[in-house]
């Protein structure tokens, strides 16, 4: 680990001390103050907000974009707590767990298992709980700045997952672990390149869906499970969620298999509406009027 990420790293112990709720206040802080201050995140959230509340009007439009940028800046200061106290001592965090018994009965069959996690609470939390329960390997797109990765390796321990990098190499090592069995975690909500996706709708508009996960879970015969770590409130810790994937998700007609692909992400949404990460441009794509800024991108 690079001098600086290994100072960052320190710099995550000790901030990891204080509690839980007085970072989220820290977080929720920052997250208004943000709001405030405008900008690209909070443009985009907003009409993300507006797509997929359409029946609110202005007051009640501002008072969810408030709540969302909120909950945003608790998952950015959470982190600290996650990755600085150590994955054992972060998992204490897991108040519930709803629906595990849906893993258990995924992991004995013996079939492989696709955890579709969204970007949808704390997933860092997540990967801790399901990598405690079976190894697991996450397909990923390595990080703008490459120090990071010797510092996630750090902070997870021996609860980190495999990582599969987003490539053709990447994915035939995901087909290889679910033939064998084994557990693989999918972002169901990561906007694939152009040509590597299916237009479906996502509360109710057209969005670029991944045909990625749909094809392994029919190829494979692999379970799909959702999951998520959902934020209680008041710093009191998080709830596991495992939801079963919707009919249709492996279907051989792909505009049928990502509309229910993207089913499964509204359905675990709405059990979180705000801690969402409502500021991804998921609605623009060549081939799509772009809601963002009028362009076409």
């Amino acid at each position: 680990m690079r001098i600086d990420m290994f100072l960052v790293y320190l710099l995550l112990r000790l901030l990891a001390l204080l509690p839980l709720r007085a970072l989220h206040g820290v977080g929720a802080g920052f997250g208004r103050l943000r709001l405030r201050l405008g900008g690209r995140t909070v443009r985009n959230t907003a009409v993300n907000l507006r797509i997929a509340r359409p029946q609110l009007d202005g007051a009640a439009q501002s008072r969810l974009l408030r709540q969302v940028m909120t909950e945003n800046g608790k998952s950015g200061s959470e982190i600290v707590k996650v990755w600085g106290a150590g994955a054992e001592r972060a998992l204490a965090l897991v108040r519930e767990v709803r629906g595990e018994a849906l893993l258990d009965a995924a992991l004995a069959a013996g079939k492989g298992v696709i955890i579709a996690a969204p970007h949808l609470g704390c997933w860092e939390l997540l990967n801790y709980w399901l990598c405690r329960k079976t190894p697991m390997a996450i397909l990923y797109r390595p990080p703008r700045f490459a120090a990071i990765e010797g510092l996630l390796r750090k902070v997870r321990g021996a609860l980190a997952p495999e990582q599969v990098r987003a490539d053709g190499a990447g994915v035939r090592t995901l087909y290889k672990r679910l033939a064998a069995g084994g557990t693989v975690g999918i972002l169901p909500d990561q906007k694939p390149r152009a040509g590597e996706g299916e237009f479906a709708p996502f509360f109710g508009r057209d969005a670029l869906t991944m045909v990625l996960l749909p094809r392994l879970a029919a190829r494979t015969g692999a379970s799909v499970l959702y999951a998520f770590a959902e934020r209680l409130p008041r710093g009191a810790g998080f709830r596991i969620h495992l939801v079963p994937a919707p009919a249709g998700l492996t279907d051989a007609d792909p505009a049928i298999a990502c509309r229910a692909l993207n089913q499964g992400v509204q359905d675990c949404v709405e059990l979180a509406f705000a801690q969402y990460q409502w500021q991804y441009r998921r609605y623009s794509a060549v081939g799509l009027v772009n809601p963002y800024d009028g362009k076409n991108d």
